[in-house]
C-alpha cells in the first residue's frame, strides 16, 4: 500500500511550522522526498540480508524476513527487451536491481540463464566442454548491455525479472489567488501528484528522514537531532 504524499507533506510542514522552525517550498520538499524514499528503499536489501542471518521466526505477523521480502516484492516486475541490443536501460519500468533472465524455447519450459562474471563468461565460451548451449544458456553484463551465449537467442524469447526503481514522489500544486499552493491530488487531470511507492509500514521513518534533511537545509540542529534520533530508534527496534 502506497503512502499518501499530501499526508506526509502536511505532517512535515506542521512539525516545521509549529515552532516557526522554517519553511520548505514544494520543489525542495519533492527533492528531499525522492531522496528519503530511495534511502529507505535501498535499506530494504540490507535489512533482508541481516534478517536472513538471524534465527528464523515462524510468527505470522512478526516474521522479519517475510515482512521485508513483501516490501521488496512490491517492486518485482518482469519485462522483455524492446530491441535486439538487449540493453538494461531499455527496460520499462526502470531497472534498479537485476534478478534473473529466462529463455523460453518453442514448446518448452523456460530455462534460466546462468549469470557469469565477464572473466568466467569469456573462458566458458572458448571451451567446447564449458560453452553454454541453447538448453543451458548464460549471460554476462557489459556496461548497459546483456551479452548472451548462444548470442543468437531470440530477443522475443527472453524475459527479464528484476526490481524496478520506485517512481519519483511529487507534491504538485496549482497557485491560488493570493499565490498560495493548492494541492493537486493524484487523480488531478493536470499536473497530478505522485504518492510514495514504498510500504506504508515505513511512513513514520519516511517523515523523520525528510525532517532530518529539512533540518540540514534550514540549519536547525534541533530538528536534525530529534528526527535522526527517531530514525535511529526505529531502525534499532526493527533489528532488536
Amino acid at each position: 500500500m502506497a503512502i499518501d504524499i499530501n499526508n506526509v507533506y502536511q505532517t512535515v510542514m506542521y512539525i516545521l511550522n509549529k515552532e516557526q522552525r522554517g519553511y520548505i517550498p514544494p520543489t525542495e520538499f519533492n527533492s528531499l522526498a525522492e531522496q528519503a524514499q530511495l534511502t529507505i528503499f535501498e535499506k530494504y536489501f540490507e535489512d533482508l540480508n541481516q534478517a536472513l542471518r538471524m534465527p528464523p521466526n515462524d510468527s505470522e505477523y512478526s516474521n522479519r524476513v517475510k515482512t521485508i521480502q513483501e516490501k521488496i516484492d512490491m517492486f518485482a516486475v518482469s519485462s522483455a527487451f524492446v530491441n535486439s541490443n538487449k540493453k538494461l536501460s531499455d527496460l520499462s519500468p526502470e531497472l534498479h536491481r537485476l534478478g534473473t533472465i529466462e529463455y523460453t524455447k518453442d514448446f518448452s519450459l523456460p530455462v534460466e540463464l546462468e549469470e557469469m562474471t565477464r572473466h568466467d563468461f569469456n573462458l566458458a565460451i572458448r571451451s567446447n566442454l564449458t560453452r553454454p548451449t541453447e538448453d543451458y544458456p548464460a549471460f554476462t553484463i557489459k556496461g548497459d548491455d546483456i551479452v548472451t551465449f548462444p548470442n543468437d537467442l531470440p530477443v522475443d524469447k527472453l524475459t527479464v525479472f528484476y526490481i524496478k526503481k520506485p517512481q519519483k514522489p511529487e507534491w504538485n500544486y496549482s497557485l491560488g489567488q493570493v499565490g498560495n499552493y493548492i494541492f493537486n491530488p493524484v487523480t488531478a487531470i493536470t499536473n497530478p501528484s505522485v504518492d510514495f511507492e514504498i510500504s506504508s509500514i515505513d511512513q513514520v521513518e519516511l517523515i523523520n528522514t525528510i525532517l532530518t534533511y529539512c533540518g540540514v537545509i534550514i540549519r536547525d540542529q534541533q530538528v536534525i537531532q530529534t528526527a535522526a534520533a527517531f530514525v535511529g530508534q526505529e531502525n534499532q527496534n526493527e533489528k532488536s
